[in-house]
């Protein structure tokens, strides 16, 4: 009897999960997109890609110390809107790095910049081109890059 009643609840459970579960290909056909003919916005995406970056402002326990709000904006404004005009996030974090040649991480006041963009050799150029402007205006040794393939709706 046990284990009859055990196959009910695991019966169950499979059938509820699959009911919350919803692809692009069911969704085009219950949605209408809103942004039709928009590139930059797709209904539905394929091959597109989720790309995080991480950058180390200054010191979490010296606010003084290291890259300003007012010059994280000058930088977004100059190197990162221009390449991604069509839209990105940006959070605020609090990280822990340990540089080559540091004894112990640093605790520090941190942005994450989310992109979401079509998977290309061109996006990749401007994500490294990013990267590079940032350690060259703070002499930072890196900035973490992260990216997963994802599906968008706009």
């Amino acid at each position: 009897m046990r284990l009859t009643t055990a196959w009910v609840v695991v019966t169950l459970a499979l059938s509820l999960s699959a009911c919350g579960h919803r692809n692009a290909a069911t969704m085009s056909s219950q949605v209408a997109p809103t942004l039709t003919g928009d590139a930059a916005h797709p209904a539905f995406t394929h091959g597109w890609v989720d790309t995080r970056l991480y950058f180390g402002l200054g010191p979490a326990d010296e606010p003084s110390k290291g890259v300003s709000e007012a010059q994280w904006r000058a930088f977004l404004d100059k190197e990162v809107t221009p390449r991604f005009p069509a839209g990105l996030s940006i959070v605020d974090v609090y990280g822990q790095w340990q540089g080559k040649g540091q004894d112990k991480p640093e605790r520090l006041r941190s942005k994450m910049l989310i992109i979401d963009y079509e998977d290309s050799a061109e996006n990749w150029t401007k994500v490294d081109a990013i990267r590079a402007a940032w350690k060259k205006m703070t002499g930072d040794q890196s900035v973490m890059r992260v990216t997963e393939p994802v599906d968008v709706s706009f």
